[in-house]
């Protein structure tokens, strides 16, 4: 197939072009300055500046496509997700600019669109497993992850493939959230954040990259992509302490995380969430069972 990336060279676009490219796809990405148009030919894509917001330049960019892939995010470092402002442009890139993709995706007789999205969208539901039939939760964050995927299934709606990509929490080399904790475990800093016992789904950026790859087989309709063995909050930052080769002096927040309420809900909430559509549908399958194992 002929496949058009936003996001190229983001956490999961980086590991994502090499998995399109080994599979025999031919690659374009959008790149927003030198320094990245000579990373995606690194890796084998063709690189294209436009605007993300450009409808019409878009248009004229997917032209010939079978499939655009729209990646694009602008998530603030951990320590600035409780600043309200932080998180506009990443609003702005998941609505606006989602709604863009879809018109240009249609606009240029694109057949499939692949979204990404969380996983994180979900209710918090303790232990109990989570597939893409449970409840989500509207909360402020949220929204403009509904935004991206309502948009898709408008595409979906107009007569084309549209497939939602829910990952869970990333980490693993460019992952920059799972890199703050390494950073913290390496001064002996645990960040627990919600309940101990509650559940953390997480999903290794190259497992990420070969679902997008595998999507592009799918069905249309919105699919969990995380790893096989969800961790508990507690195991989770024992895990993170491991790969950091550090003991942990001081464990924290944990249930007092939940006292700043919707600005880290989305970190705070138990989720336990099952792959199994997603396989079932591709044949995929993560290399990486747990996180950091």
């Amino acid at each position: 197939m002929r496949v058009f990336v936003t996001g190229g060279t983001g956490a999961i676009g980086r590991h994502a072009i090499p998995a399109l490219v080994g599979a025999g796809h031919t690659v374009t990405a959008l790149a927003r300055t030198p320094a990245k148009a000579t990373a995606l030919a690194d890796q084998g894509a063709a690189a294209v500046t436009v605007s993300l917001f450009d409808r019409g330049a878009l248009a004229e960019a997917f032209e010939g496509y079978d499939a655009v892939v729209n990646l694009a995010t602008a998530i603030p470092p951990m320590w600035r997700f409780m600043s309200a402002g932080a998180w506009a442009e990443n609003r702005r890139v998941r609505s606006e600019g989602s709604a863009a993709v879809v018109y240009a995706a249609q606009e240029a007789g694109v057949g499939r669109l692949i979204q990404e999205s969380v996983a994180m969208v979900y209710h918090d539901s303790g232990g109990a497993w989570i597939d893409e039939s449970a409840q989500v939760d509207d909360y402020p964050l949220a929204q403009s992850n509904f935004a991206a995927e309502a948009n898709t299934h408008l595409f979906t709606a107009s007569g084309g493939i549209g497939i939602v990509l829910r990952f869970g929490w990333f980490y693993g080399p460019g992952a920059a959230h799972s890199e703050q904790l390494l950073a913290m475990a390496r001064r002996h800093v645990g960040m627990v954040l919600g309940p101990p016992e509650g559940y953390v789904s997480s999903i290794h950026v190259a497992d990420a990259g070969a679902a997008v790859a595998a999507a592009l087989h799918a069905p249309a309709g919105t699919y969990n992509v995380v790893d096989d063995e969800p961790l508990t909050k507690r195991d989770y930052v024992e895990a993170v302490a491991k790969a950091a080769g550090s003991d942990l002096w001081v464990r924290g927040p944990g249930r007092g995380a939940l006292l700043f309420g919707d600005a880290l809900t989305s970190l705070t909430r138990s989720l336990r969430v099952s792959n199994g559509r997603f396989k079932e549908a591709t044949g995929w399958a993560p290399r990486h069972p747990r996180a950091f194992a």
